[in-house]
């Protein structure tokens, strides 16, 4: 069993900035030897960068690998604030936000491959990101592109709640989504509630934040390898809106997985 307690990686944590001027806080885990590449692990909406560590350790104990984690603006250790002043979206996050931290990795490590770990959000947009420069490898773990029919019952139910009951109700009444309060994840801004229910209830999901010029369209070369992990048990995020990303990324084929009992 690996015991992350053990002094064998390095940590720093430190402030890094967007190109357009937000903080951003991120944490780097470095093996004591020279890492063969690193890893930028993007999380997924509103995961903070804490719920990873013990992934980042293992990385670079174990596999040699180098690690930054990061909390998107305005979440977790980057919250600057009151969160109902909070303005940033899924695409500043989506866009931005994980640029900036995939080229502080590429300083702190500037001759390292650099590989694209992705959970949920964290590589749902990035065949939309026109920046790739470096990137040796992208995975997606449980990211797709979902509408809430894919939901099964009952999981269904509780999706129905959160983008057309509870959900709006308390993101009116707050001025943001009181997700801890909800047990739905961390708090997050208004805004990006507004546009990740417009998504998640949308049959063409972000289209109409394409048509409008505000996120690019996917435009996937295949130059990069991509490999995106689905669960037969997952569901938030389904084997098929798995796939539906994989189309995005040029007709990848998810890896599905299904867990064996008890895992």
């Amino acid at each position: 069993m690996f015991d992350d307690t053990a002094p064998d990686i390095r940590e720093e944590r430190f402030v890094f900035k967007t190109e357009d001027g937000a903080e951003l806080i991120g944490t780097f885990y470095a093996p004591t030897r020279r890492p063969f590449a690193a890893v930028v692990l993007n999380g997924a909406t509103g995961v903070p960068q804490g719920y990873y560590r013990h992934f980042a350790r293992w990385l670079a104990a174990e596999r040699g690998l180098a690690c930054l984690t990061f909390d998107y603006r305005d979440t977790g250790l980057s919250l600057r604030g009151s969160m109902r002043a909070s303005k940033p979206d899924m695409i500043d996050w989506g866009l931005a936000d994980q640029l900036a931290a995939r080229r502080k990795l590429q300083r702190l490590c500037p001759k390292a491959k650099i590989w694209i770990i992705g959970h949920s959000l964290g590589a749902m947009l990035t065949p939309n990101h026109r920046d790739l420069t470096g990137v040796a490898r992208v995975i997606g773990v449980a990211s797709g592109i979902v509408h809430h029919s894919d939901h099964p019952w009952p999981y269904r139910a509780m999706a129905l709640m959160f983008w057309f009951g509870l959900g709006p109700l308390a993101t009116l009444a707050c001025g943001y989504l009181p997700g801890r309060a909800l047990r739905f994840g961390e708090d997050l801004p208004a805004r990006a509630y507004w546009q990740w229910r417009r998504w998640c209830t949308s049959p063409d999901f972000y289209a109409a934040d394409v048509a409008a010029g505000r996120l690019p369209a996917p435009h996937w070369t295949g130059d990069i390898p991509v490999r995106l992990l689905a669960f037969t048990d997952d569901d938030l995020i389904p084997p098929q809106c798995v796939a539906r990303l994989g189309q995005a990324f040029g007709g990848v084929e998810p890896n599905v997985v299904t867990p064996k009992p008890g895992q």
